[in-house]
């Protein structure tokens, strides 16, 4: 029997929370589903990180994910925004640590580059990418990018699994070639 992987992606936030799960089998990754904890009902902060414990522990519960991806908070003018976001995804991390889920972070630009190729790319060209990697309907896609961008997460995780981590750079092809002459035959 093939193993089964199951990947939760979070994308964190103080008013719109993305989550998104994948199943990868046989190497192939399926999307599960993906949507969003709205905290916009909820005047107070504190309120809002717990029920982003609640909502996270409950998506848990529910997909039992392996590991856990995540955006990284990206730092802009704003520092109150900031520590807002990191509270938001240290709670949405606090969770998943109580299930003994791995935690992996990944910068918004890193996503975007594993999918698209582009790390200043749009949340709509995200969203398409997955779009046609995963093989989604338009019914299937979430009216908030929130969800896409957390699905993202985890789609960027599955491409990062089972790839070692190399210190090597290369300029082009020539220069992989020229300092991998081992490994390419024929050239």
């Amino acid at each position: 029997m093939e193993k089964e992987k199951i990947i939760l992606g979070i994308d964190p936030g103080t008013n719109i929370m993305g989550y998104g799960v994948l199943r990868i089998v046989d190497n192939k990754a399926e999307m599960v589903t993906m949507g969003v904890i709205d905290l916009r009902k909820f005047g107070d902060a504190y309120l809002k990180l717990g029920h982003i414990f609640e909502r996270v522990t409950g998506v848990i519960d529910s997909f039992l994910p392996d590991e856990m991806a995540i955006e990284a908070p990206f730092f802009g003018k704003n520092v109150q925004s900031m520590l807002k976001l990191g509270r938001a995804q240290g709670v949405a991390i606090a969770a998943a640590i109580h299930h003994g889920v791995p935690i992996h972070e990944y910068a918004p630009m890193k996503i975007k580059m594993a999918l698209t190729g582009n790390g200043n790319a749009s949340k709509e060209q995200v969203a398409g990418m997955l779009q046609r990697m995963l093989k989604l309907r338009q019914e299937d896609m979430s009216q908030f990018m929130d969800a896409t961008d957390a699905l993202a997460a985890a789609y960027c995780h599955y491409l990062q699994m089972g790839r070692p981590v190399s210190d090597a750079h290369y300029r082009g092809w020539k220069d992989f070639i020229n300092k991998n002459k081992d490994k390419v035959k024929g050239l």
